[in-house]
Parts: C-alpha cells; sequence; structure tokens
C-alpha cells in the first residue's frame, strides 16, 4: 500500500511539473526595436488561447530570443509580429466586443 501511495505522489508531482514547464515563462520582455521594448504577458495569452499555442508559435518557433534571431536572419518583419498578428488579434477580439490587448504602438512599447 505504501508503495501505491508513493507512486502516485510521484507521479502527480511528476506531472504538475511537467505542466508548469510546458505553461512557459509567466511574462516575456520583447525587443521593442527604437520605439522600446515590449512586456509580454505571455501566460495570459496562453490561458486566454485555451492553450493554444500554435496561435503564435506557427509564427515563431518555442525558443528564447526567436523573434530577435528571426529579424537578424530577416526572415521576421516587426510590422508582420506586430500588424499582421498581434494588433490583428487584438482588433478582432475588440469588434467582438470581447477583452482586448493593446491595439495601438504606445500601449505595448515601453521607453
Amino acid at each position: 500500500m505504501k508503495k501505491i501511495i508513493v507512486w502516485m505522489i510521484s507521479g502527480l508531482f511528476l506531472f504538475s511539473i511537467a505542466f508548469a514547464i510546458n505553461k512557459g515563462q509567466e511574462k516575456i520582455t520583447l525587443d521593442g526595436g527604437k520605439r522600446g521594448d515590449v512586456p509580454f504577458p505571455h501566460r495570459l495569452h496562453q490561458n486566454k488561447l485555451a492553450d493554444d499555442c500554435n496561435a503564435c508559435h506557427q509564427l515563431f518557433p518555442k525558443k528564447i530570443g526567436i523573434i530577435e534571431q528571426m529579424k537578424a536572419e530577416k526572415k521576421l518583419d516587426s510590422k508582420q509580429v506586430m500588424n499582421k498578428h498581434c494588433i490583428k488579434c487584438h482588433k478582432q477580439l475588440r469588434r467582438k466586443n470581447k477583452p482586448h490587448g493593446p491595439t495601438s504602438c504606445r500601449q505595448c512599447h515601453e521607453k
């Protein structure tokens, strides 16, 4: 009986670690270029998107610093990130009268 309890506790512990790791960082700071850095509430987006990681990660692989790397390799235009991805999604939510994120540059970029 003790072995079963130990196995159950160990399994629960490992599951909770795997779940926490899958969640990624709570907040990320993105390089926003001349306009200033962009604090990105990663966990909030995961929760709002019901853990549909592909909503963002089809464009950006899950790798720290990938946006800056893709910009340097000319594989990603900053306007593509802002206008065609982030702001587009926020504006779609706003049109549906749903809670949404910022829809202008100043609302995201910190000087």
